[in-house]
């Protein structure tokens, strides 16, 4: 609060004062009026509470893109009550942390390890090519690309809703719960990563966020992260969003339109032709479908998931059904 309030380079006093207006309703209707909005987009919700459009240009194009790659126009101001509450009444909620390294080896792998280490089995590209059923409709087995038949006690099914969708067993699409899904639709979202010659000054230890109409989050990963660290020369990770009409363009067009914007970002470090900081190298990964979600969201599933596993398993073992198969985990 103290970090918007002294700062007028963004919003005017007038502005401040309009926007902390149009929140009363926010943070005085509590939760139930939060997720009353989730009809509403951010761009018409902050003109329904009287604030300047000038607010959400400065402010709320780099939130809304940084919460779920799409533009005010198209999200649920819901989703943005929901980080705001967090921000205002969690000490740290506003906090930002980067791995030490690359999430292959510094997160996926220490739980690989767990899971072996209490006799699990990890295995990899064994992709799960159909999800059969029982008579009474029941998941029975699962089967795997290369023809492989997996049987267990309790089967964890965690992918993009997109994916799940495509292997949903005919029988389950006409129940209401899973009826559900069909509302649930992806974004498309592109990171770009970029190795430049030199060490770029206009950069900070943290997670940037950029009101550009292509760049969403970006930081400077020779500054953030241990395993990047480079004092010479920078290396910027970048969230490319919205991406709906660049998903299917060619990397290098990718590359010359982030480097029109990191221009504008960096006027006197990058230029679009790279007559100043140059391009050592570059990684472009594309996303068709992706959905809002954060760590936080992830480690509350997960927990869910094992307490669900839990309870079914004691249930299995208590009528002498369960089966003696090795935990298995397939990525």
């Amino acid at each position: 609060l103290w970090a918007i309030l002294k700062n007028n380079e963004m919003l005017t006093w007038p502005e401040k004062v309009k926007f902390a207006i149009g929140l009363l309703p926010a943070i005085i209707g509590g939760q139930s009026y939060v997720e009353a909005q989730d009809g509403i987009t951010v761009e018409d919700w902050m003109r329904k509470q009287g604030i300047p459009d000038r607010v959400t240009d400065e402010v709320f194009i780099a939130m809304s893109k940084a919460l779920n790659f799409i533009n005010p126009d198209e999200l649920s101001m819901q989703c943005i009550l929901i980080a705001l509450n967090r921000f205002l009444q969690e000490k740290h909620g506003s906090k930002m942390a980067f791995l030490d390294g690359n999430p292959p080896e510094r997160l996926c792998m220490p739980i690989v390890d767990h899971i072996q280490s209490r006799g699990g089995l990890v295995r990899l590209n064994s992709r799960i090519q159909k999800i059969e059923l029982d008579e009474d409709g029941n998941v029975k087995s699962f089967i795997l690309n290369n023809g492989n038949v997996i049987e267990g006690d309790a089967y964890v099914f965690a992918t993009p809703v997109d994916v799940l969708k495509l292997l949903l067993p005919e029988d389950w699409r006409e129940i209401e719960y899973f009826k559900k899904l069909e509302k649930l639709v992806g974004v498309p979202v592109i990171n770009v990563h970029i190795w430049f010659d030199r060490k770029l000054k206009n950069t900070y230890d943290h997670l940037l966020f950029s009101r550009s109409p292509l760049l969403s989050v970006y930081a400077d990963m020779s500054v953030t992260c241990k395993e990047y660290y480079n004092p010479n020369q920078s290396m910027l990770e970048l969230v490319f969003a919205p991406a709906e009409e660049w998903i299917s363009r060619s990397n290098e067009e990718i590359i010359d339109a982030t480097m029109k914007e990191l221009a504008k970002l960096f006027p006197d470090e990058i230029s679009a032709d790279q007559s100043k900081a140059k391009i050592l190298k570059y990684h472009v990964v594309k996303t068709p479908r992706k959905n809002l979600a954060s760590m936080e969201g992830a480690i509350l599933s997960g927990k869910l998931c094992a307490q669900a596993i839990v309870e079914d398993y004691e249930l299995l073992a208590a009528k002498g059904q369960r089966k003696k198969v090795p935990q298995t985990t397939f990525a």
